[in-house]
């Protein structure tokens, strides 16, 4: 497959969003006064995590969740209520956005692709002011011709009008489907928003985590490198079809 365009999620995808959550939620935590323990942390993750899905969904507006996941957390571990909710949480993005930290091998393979001629692009649903800060203080800063954010498109994967909003960024027409490939972690967004759009998909899984789902992703990789094989960049790692 002759591919030109490459389309990549971000987080769990190039950038470490586990790393760069410990660090923004320890130090919200802290300059809060709540003890940052393992039992809060991982209490806010299990909280953040399924107000995710139910954005994927369409159950919650990501206004509506920056907020809402510190509310859940106050009320389920008991704590002393926050009076400025809002506050904390505007820190807590504050501090996310400085978490710049890589994915083995991202930066390698995107500054490859780049020298390949290929046309690179983010799409995410993460917060706009969050991923711009994240992305522009970052070693991939220049190395994208756009970078989708759901929060301007009105539209969260793996709904096709973010897709739409991304074709239309790139220049890109309906009948150019089968020159774009999207590589994500998720299956939920990034494979089921590709493979209903109907572009090739790329299942980043270095986990090993088993598919549960009904879907069949186009390439199933380990390793980021593994894209370069795919696209024709060289390299020889295995693949999984």
């Amino acid at each position: 497959m002759s591919y030109t365009h490459i389309l990549f999620d971000a987080d769990d995808t190039l950038f470490d969003y586990p790393k760069a959550e410990n660090h923004a939620l320890s130090r919200t935590l802290t300059e809060a006064g709540i003890p940052c323990t393992d039992e809060v942390m991982k209490a806010y993750q299990t909280i953040n995590q399924q107000l995710w899905r139910d954005l994927e969904q369409g159950l919650v507006k990501q206004a509506a969740l920056r907020t809402e996941r510190f509310a859940r957390l106050v009320q389920e571990l008991g704590l002393t209520p926050w009076t400025q909710v809002e506050e904390i949480s505007e820190r807590y993005l504050e501090l996310l956005g400085e978490g710049t930290f890589l994915l083995e091998g991202a930066y390698e393979l995107c500054r490859d692709l780049n020298e390949a001629g290929f046309h690179l692009a983010i799409i995410t649903n993460g917060i706009k002011k969050v991923q711009a800060n994240r992305i522009a203080g970052s070693a991939l800063a220049k190395m994208f011709e756009a970078v989708i954010v759901s929060e301007d498109t009105g539209y969260s994967k793996p709904h096709p009008g973010i897709f739409d909003y991304a074709f239309e960024a790139l220049g890109l027409r309906p009948s150019d489907k089968s020159r774009v490939l999207i590589v994500g972690d998720s299956l939920t967004s990034d494979m089921k928003g590709g493979l209903n759009y109907g572009i090739d998909t790329c299942w980043y899984n270095p986990y090993h985590r088993p598919n549960t789902l009904n879907l069949r992703p186009t390439y199933e990789i380990r390793r980021l490198a593994e894209v370069k094989t795919l696209v024709g960049v060289g390299g020889s790692p295995s693949v999984d079809h």
